[in-house]
């Protein structure tokens, strides 16, 4: 049975959404970005429905200031206490769980990486985490690169630039930003990033969707060098294809069992 579930958090209501399962390990849901709880595509409420059919709680929720939930949205950096809060909560109502998996994707699986020991979870899955310092209008260096190294060898690419078919202006800016890799990698937030995970003693594990500018940055980064992680085939960030909601699927379902 599916649940909504309003709870406190430092004097704001927070909106929550129980996927009721009798199982004892649950699962957390993260929203990424500003992403309410349902996700992309509603791939976050259908992840839960088909978890809990199979036995799994699943507990998701929107931060302070994000979708039905009150308070200023000061982004995931500050979303310690919401997370903790909402940890809370899925205890209280499933009584019977002893394990909790946190399950975020993009700022979210950062999030959750930096704040899951004071929130009480007691193993992670982080599937593209964020990586980058100074987001702009342009994806991250590396990302950049290995669009290009593909694009370089496509003949199609100089019959187009011939033709005047690519984005000068914004060709030379991409270019300009490769001499940004170096220093992404050792962003002080990738620096953190790997503290805190290679320092976790929890169970870890991350996943990667192959062509996602954010992933690939994060294997770039300092961070993604450091630790293990596995690699789902898509270009899709939020996983939206039937394919690759299958491979997560597998993945959350394996890391639940445990």
């Amino acid at each position: 049975m599916r649940r909504m579930i309003g709870f406190p958090c430092a004097g704001e209501t927070l909106a929550g959404t129980l996927d009721e399962a009798e199982r004892a390990t649950g699962l957390l849901i993260v929203s990424g970005g500003n992403e309410i709880r349902i996700g992309a595509h509603r791939g976050m409420a259908l992840l839960a429905a088909k978890l809990a059919v199979a036995g799994i709680p699943v507990f998701r929720y929107d931060r302070r200031g994000i979708g039905d939930s009150t308070g200023v949205n000061s982004g995931f950096e500050h979303s310690a206490d919401d997370m903790a809060a909402a940890v809370t909560t899925f205890r209280s109502h499933c009584p019977q769980l002893t394990r909790i998996v946190g399950f975020g994707n993009c700022d979210a699986a950062t999030a959750i990486a930096l704040f899951y020991r004071q929130a009480g979870i007691d193993a992670l899955v982080l599937a593209n985490p964020w990586t980058v310092d100074r987001p702009d209008d342009l994806p991250p260096a590396a990302a950049i690169r290995a669009h290009y190294l593909e694009r370089l060898k496509d003949p199609s690419t100089y019959l187009r630039l011939l033709r005047g078919g690519v984005d000068l202006r914004r060709f030379f800016r991409g270019l300009s930003k490769l001499s940004e890799s170096k220093s992404e990698a050792g962003s002080g937030l990738a620096s953190r990033l790997k503290t805190a995970l290679t320092s976790a003693g929890k169970p870890v594990r991350i996943v990667l969707a192959k062509g996602d500018a954010t992933a690939i940055a994060f294997a770039a980064s300092e961070a993604g060098t450091a630790l293990p992680f596995d690699t789902i085939d898509t270009a899709s960030h939020s996983f939206a294809h039937a394919q690759d909601q299958i491979a997560l699927e597998t993945i959350l379902k394996a890391e639940l069992a445990r």
